[in-house]
């Protein structure tokens, strides 16, 4: 019966878009280049990147045709990449050397400082590719935890031979050589790695003996670990973060390994550290969320205040966080630069006067207009947020406005390059406007964590405050404001809708209607004991008096519900929990279910129907 529910609604005929040429337009969109990673050389002479599905290029030159994941040798003459899960180098205008022939999951290739090894994360005979964003595995037969554990291997430059330096039954998210190359930092727990990343410890390895010694259990989640040039500290990232890879916190020193005790040096910053490097021998540049804004900024080892050297209402990254590659001598950097307007390219230079290298997207259109940051006052909290125009529209008219919130809570939506459904929805003369409200990052730990066990409650006071003032400033028509999101944006729809009539349309995506149910069904129930205090056993109050179910009976909002059918993230059986009420009640609702779908929606043509449904929902609805 309930295949019988997908299969209807997802092949149900959909009318066609607003204006004939959208699809001539989503096919631009989809063919927008995705940047992987950008690395300046150590002797900032040279910028390399990759692009997904186009390969590794160095200066403009494509080096192979396939390849993510890269790292520079330390002499600046060589590239380490990944491609079709194998470790290849190659020095500018040779051919590659293959040096691996393993089967299994590869990641994150480094260089020792010696330049002899190179170690990257290594998962043996996967079964698919790691991360909880996937489609999990189906759940056939006997059920049992079936764990692949992510390792560190080293493989030597010259000869090809291969060794598995991290203990068999721990999953290493993150590694950092020490100076000396004797030693490795890592991020690592035990069992399951899509599931234990929340209670994650600091590490050392000692490289010749393969032998891990436990420095650090921290308080929340940690990233980024990284030693100092004298090999005597490690410098992390620590912080309340919902998903690994969205790094967002503190900023952190050890001076002694053997000691395991950390200082603080951003205590009570009103911005959230995302990337570190040491810039010194006792100095830290690290990149910052600073109200939306992107930043650098070097700091003492002892702690002070920072020193802001360049800050901007944009995006720039190395990859997926806010932050740079740096040439050795910290005089160069190399960013991956883009914003509402401008689609991603790879710029270096100078930190702040940094020219364009790359034109992969050159004759990519915007296809909305203007952008206007946001910043409110909520309580005690001033969040903020992003108001993005329709390219076109009428000032003495009121237009319809979507309130986009983004997943997490742990993230924030920022001045980069919009997802499809936002443009498209742009070109249809919507308004959105992307709110940070209490749980983002970008005003300092405190405001991070102040969702905690609260759910729904600030947050969305946050929200309606920021819709208050957007309403209020701009050409908005106070009666036409929709809602959408993905993960906890679609769970924040889920509650917004059964909180308050404010919405006249509302699409959640992958969201979560039942705390309770959710904890027994999901693969990653350990990231929920950060943000509830306690499991849904030990405490089964606060997590209902989050859950949208707890006060269904009280929506009035029309209400899409997508999902993935094998989202392990956030299961599908919570959006048919939510549909199943809405369509009991008698609440216009649909539902549908994305056939060997994770949480991240992979396929081209179900991310092409993610965006006509949205448009097709709203004009429904709004217009």
């Amino acid at each position: 019966m309930r295949r019988a529910i997908t299969l209807t609604l997802f092949l149900a005929a959909l009318p066609l878009l607003a204006q004939k040429n959208d699809d001539a337009i989503l096919d631009e969109l989809f063919a927008v280049r995705t940047f992987h990673q950008a690395a300046i050389s150590p002797d900032g002479k040279s910028v390399a990147w990759s692009i997904e599905d186009e390969g590794l290029f160095a200066d403009g030159t494509r080096l192979s045709p396939k390849g993510t994941d890269f790292a520079w040798s330390p002499d600046s003459k060589r590239l380490a990449y990944l491609a079709e899960q194998q470790l290849y180098v190659v020095t500018p205008g040779t051919p590659a050397k293959k040096l691996t022939s393993v089967k299994g999951a590869l990641a994150a290739p480094q260089w020792s400082p010696d330049g002899k090894s190179i170690a990257f994360l290594f998962i043996d005979n996967a079964a698919r590719a790691a991360g909880p964003l996937v489609a999990m595995s189906r759940a056939v037969g006997e059920i049992a935890e079936h764990i692949e554990e992510q390792r560190v291997a080293i493989v030597d430059a010259a000869s090809g031979k291969l060794r598995l330096i991290t203990p068999d039954d721990m999953y290493v998210y993150e590694f950092d050589w020490s100076p000396d190359s004797k030693q490795l930092a890592i991020v690592t727990a035990p069992g399951s790695g899509d599931n234990n990343w929340w209670i994650a410890q600091l590490a050392t390895v000692d490289v010749a003996a393969a032998k891990m010694t436990a420095i650090y259990k921290p308080e929340l989640q940690i990233a980024s670990p990284r030693w100092s040039p004298d090999g005597k500290r490690i410098a992390f990232i620590e912080g309340l973060m919902s998903d690994q890879g969205v790094t967002g916190g503190d900023l952190f020193v050890i001076d002694d390994p053997a000691s395991g005790q950390p200082r603080n040096i951003t205590p009570s910053a009103p911005f959230s550290v995302t990337s570190i490097r040491w810039s010194g021998a006792d100095e830290l540049t690290f990149g910052a969320n600073m109200a939306g804004d992107s930043a650098l900024a070097i700091v003492p080892a002892s702690g002070g205040d920072p020193e802001i050297v360049y800050r901007a209402p944009e995006f720039f990254t190395e990859g997926d966080v806010i932050g740079a590659s740096f040439s050795k001598d910290g005089k160069k950097t190399a960013v991956i630069r883009s914003s509402f307007g401008q689609p991603p390219e790879v710029w270096a230079g100078k930190t702040g006067a940094w020219k364009q290298v790359s034109h992969a997207n050159a004759n990519v259109t915007a296809h909305a207009g203007e952008v206007k940051k946001i910043e409110w006052s909520s309580d005690q909290y001033h969040p903020y947020g992003w108001l993005l125009q329709p390219r076109e529209f009428d000032a003495s008219k009121k237009h319809p406005l979507i309130v986009w919130i983004h997943g997490g809570p742990s993230s924030a939506s920022l001045n980069r390059w919009p997802r499809e459904e936002a443009l498209m929805l742009a070109r249809h003369g919507y308004f959105i406007f992307y709110p940070n409200p209490r749980g983002s990052y970008g005003a300092g730990e405190a405001f991070t964590r102040a969702n905690v066990k609260d759910f729904g409650y600030g947050d969305l006071r946050d929200i309606l405050s920021g819709v208050d003032e957007v309403v209020k400033n701009n050409p908005i028509d106070d009666a036409r404001v929709g809602i959408w999101g993905w993960s906890y944006g679609g769970y924040m729809t889920m509650w917004a809708v059964t909180q308050t009539a404010r919405f006249r349309a509302a699409v959640a995506g992958a969201g979560i209607s039942n705390w309770q149910s959710y904890y027994g069904e999901n693969d990653i129930d350990r990231w929920m004991i950060p943000f509830f205090g306690a499991s849904v056993y030990d405490d089964p109050q606060v997590y209902a008096k989050s859950s949208p179910i707890t006060f269904i009976k009280q929506v009035q909002t029309p209400t899409l519900i997508l999902a993935g059918e094998r989202d392990g993230e956030v299961p599908a059986p919570q959006s048919f929990e939510f549909f199943h009420a809405l369509r009991t009640l008698g609440v216009p609702t649909r539902l549908v279910v994305y056939e060997g779908e994770g949480h991240r929606i992979a396929k081209p043509e179900h991310r092409r129907d993610i965006v006509r449904r949205l448009i097709n929902w709203f004009d429904e609805n709004m217009k």
